[in-house]
């Protein structure tokens, strides 16, 4: 997230987390190399899971209700829209604290993943980001969204 206009969007650190999160889920190498290693600096998906739907309430209403706030336009919100409803889906089957390992082998993760890679792409891009640049530590994310 280095080239991303910290400050061009009203609720931009929820903009960040939400960023953060959908980055994490969409990238399947991160998964194995980070989640599965048990690295911390990264949490894991439960992590990332209320990284993506905790400030914003994305659980309980479309992120349509934020475009102009965290989301730049309609489609990047209807992108996200689709991945939060494909992850929590999976989370409620098989609960907010299974395992990672439980989370990667669900039949519907790589639908989760692909709709997640979609909308962070998106976001990625429109704040002229590397989508394929590896994802920022938690300590990086919470460094980059304190109050000034």
């Amino acid at each position: 997230m280095e080239g991303m206009p910290l400050n061009d969007m009203p609720w931009w650190r929820w903009r960040s987390n939400v960023r953060s999160a959908l980055h994490m889920i969409s990238d399947p190498v991160f998964q194995q190399e980070s989640w599965l290693a048990g690295r911390e600096e990264y949490g894991d998906v439960t992590d990332a899971v209320y990284r993506l739907v905790e400030d914003t309430w994305l659980d309980n209403w479309s992120a349509e209700k934020y475009v102009g706030t965290i989301f730049r336009d309609p489609q990047e919100a209807a992108l996200v829209d689709t991945a939060v409803l494909r992850v929590l889906r999976i989370m409620h089957q098989v609960g907010p604290d299974a395992p990672v390992q439980t989370y990667l082998d669900h039949h519907g993760w790589p639908e989760a993943v692909r709709a997640a890679r979609e909308a962070h792409v998106r976001m990625a891009q429109s704040d002229g980001d590397d989508p394929d640049a590896a994802p920022r530590s938690l300590e990086v994310l919470r460094i980059m969204t304190r109050s000034a």
